[in-house]
């Protein structure tokens, strides 16, 4: 293939020069819609089906596919501050409507049951073109002083250091082969009681063994059809699997999860034993550094005013273009920062309790939580032991990994 070159989702040569051509679908849209008629079922899907594979970039052993959800916060969000920073009414209707469109989207995606890059490069983005016009428009003013720009940068770097850490595995449980699958498939269903909730722990020691990590997928599948009949499991039926107490299937992911809390879509993948420590200090480092960002700001732009004042006050904000810029980008920051807050609020508050939001959906479901603390909390008094113990076994999570069985040893 030249750098032009491509082979589409079906299996065919293609150009790059013809990404306008040959798109049954789309002409039939055009020409129902001139006509005032209505789409076919599932017209839209396929054509945006064909839009995905036709966006590509020449490179040197074919052209390279683009995941599309990646190119709107790029082309998007520095057009919207820009117009944002014209006018006050224009940056009250942009920045208000702004968070309104992502949660549109959110809602869209995960009734879809869709992964998409959208949020996680919307939020990298933002970091980043944040972080230029605070290099760009307010560190020349001469306000802010050479040690801040360096501690305001080793927060940038660390909240991304723990940002990789919590995109790496959450604790996935391994897949069972087929020829497992098959064997499970065929034991009696009375040997294996599901659990569909996913609150219910392995009460044997057949099930205590099949936590080993180390046992690969064989210890999480044996289940023995002698065990009695009233012992209940918690049996994933889409991984085929013997789950450990509080692992769960993430339906987005597809895979089953130890201590699964939920699926994180700014960092596109789930939350769970191995990685919650790190998502906990990714929110509480960008935390700080974005409300020191946007204390150097106001103190820049907004002179002789304290920072919580000039975010709602501060006259000389629109004199001229660069300061509009940084007080615009002020104000996205802090209803980021906001909703970021939120999270890192629920996620202390559950952690204090012993709580994952996994089980907390659960416990509302099915009536058997205590909402606490006007609602932010739902203690479903199952594994609390107090505020102490609760952070120390939050401390501890992944810090010594599962013992090998002695089936698995011999």
């Amino acid at each position: 293939l030249c750098c032009c070159e491509y082979v589409d989702r079906r299996g065919e040569r293609n150009h790059l020069a013809a990404c306008c051509c040959d798109c049954q679908d789309l002409d039939e849209s055009c020409e129902r819609w001139l006509t005032c008629k209505s789409l076919p079922p599932g017209a839209l899907e396929r054509i945006a089906d064909t839009v995905a594979d036709r966006v590509r970039i020449p490179w040197f052993a074919g052209a390279v596919k683009i995941n599309v959800s990646l190119v709107p916060p790029l082309v998007l969000l520095p057009v919207f501050l820009h117009v944002a920073a014209l006018h006050f009414l224009l940056g009250l209707v942009i920045l208000t409507s702004l968070p309104v469109v992502v949660l549109w989207y959110y809602y869209l995606t995960h009734r879809r049951k869709e992964r998409t890059l959208f949020f996680l490069s919307l939020g990298l983005f933002s970091l980043g073109y944040m972080y230029y016009v605070f290099l760009q428009e307010v560190v020349p003013r001469g306000h802010v002083r050479y040690s801040q720009v360096v501690a305001l940068t080793c927060g940038l770097i660390l909240m991304l250091a723990a940002l990789s850490r919590a995109k790496k595995d959450p604790g996935y449980l391994p897949i069972l082969a087929n020829n497992e699958k098959s064997s499970h498939q065929a034991l009696p269903n009375k040997s294996v009681r599901g659990s569909s909730n996913g609150l219910h722990g392995v009460a044997t020691s057949g099930a205590a063994s099949s936590r080993a990590l180390n046992g690969e997928a064989k210890s999480y599948s044996r289940v023995s059809a002698e065990e009695p009949e009233g012992v209940k499991k918690d049996w994933c039926t889409k991984c085929q699997l013997v789950r450990p107490a509080r692992a769960g299937h993430c339906r987005l992911c597809g895979r089953c999860v130890r201590r699964l809390d939920h699926h994180c879509v700014w960092i596109n993948s789930c939350v769970g034993e191995q990685n919650h420590q790190a998502f906990i200090l990714a929110l509480s480092s960008f935390m700080l550094t974005s409300v020191y960002g946007i204390t150097l700001t106001l103190h820049t732009v907004c002179r002789g005013r304290t920072p919580f004042v000039a975010l709602f006050y501060c006259p000389g904000a629109y004199s001229d273009y660069s300061s509009a810029l940084s007080f615009t980008c002020v104000w996205y920051c802090a209803i980021v920062t906001a909703g970021m807050g939120y999270i890192l609020l629920i996620q202390l508050l559950n952690i204090s309790y012993n709580v994952t939001e996994r089980e907390a959906r659960l416990a509302l479901r099915d009536n058997t939580g205590r909402r606490l603390l006007g609602g932010l909390v739902i203690d479903t008094g199952q594994y609390n032991r107090g505020f102490l113990c609760n952070w120390g076994h939050f401390l501890s999570l992944g810090s010594s990994p599962p013992q090998r069985s002695a089936e698995d040893i011999v």
